[in-house]
């Protein structure tokens, strides 16, 4: 190969490689939300954004004024992660919620569904020593749990990593498989919407 030759293909090769990056993470993407329509993985989803960490020092789980909301921003990332789920086919989901205001509100504006309260869903933020006795009701739950529509939870950031080693950020969709025997696997993730 003259030099003249080299250079053409280097050129080429170069101009292929963000091609080629670009074409994966679009199919990996598909798989992701093919698992999901077909009920062979279920999505955590972190609520959406509310701006701040944990909660007030006056925090009632009751009393949403008491708590970290969702911003405008946030409510709009939430319809456009309910908008995504439509767009690749899951029009209707079993969705379960953290009863944190942020998460129900995230749950209800993506309209998948009516979204009902897992207490294993809720944050134990400010109450560390709450995470494995959660972590494994949820194990337990979801080891449990059958049904025909896609399965989406709605929690927090803490309740994620505890089950899936993995760090989402707000809005952002983990795509997790699981065994019969509860062992939970995490395929991919999906980026805030």
């Amino acid at each position: 190969m003259n030099r003249r030759s080299l250079i053409r293909f280097t050129i080429a090769a170069c101009l292929c490689v963000p091609l080629i990056s670009l074409a994966g993470p679009a199919k990996a993407s598909e798989e992701l939300w093919a698992a999901l329509r077909e009920g062979r993985a279920f999505a955590m989803i972190r609520h959406a954004l509310a701006p701040g960490t944990g909660d007030p020092a006056n925090f009632d789980v009751s009393d949403c004024t008491t708590q970290r909301n969702l911003s405008v921003e946030g409510r709009e990332q939430a319809r456009r992660t309910g908008d995504a789920f439509r767009d690749n086919g899951i029009m209707l989901a079993d969705v379960k919620t953290s009863a944190w205001c942020r998460c129900r509100d995230t749950a209800s504006l993506m309209n998948l569904g009516t979204p009902e309260v897992l207490e294993p869903l809720n944050s134990f933020f400010q109450n560390r020593g709450q995470r494995d006795p959660q972590t494994e009701a949820l194990k337990q739950w979801l080891a449990a749990h059958t049904g025909s529509a896609p399965l989406v939870l709605v929690t927090h950031q803490v309740n994620i990593t505890a089950l899936t080693g993995d760090f989402a950020s707000s809005g952002e969709i983990v795509v997790v498989d699981r065994d019969v025997s509860g062992v939970v696997k995490v395929l991919g993730s999906i980026a805030a919407q």
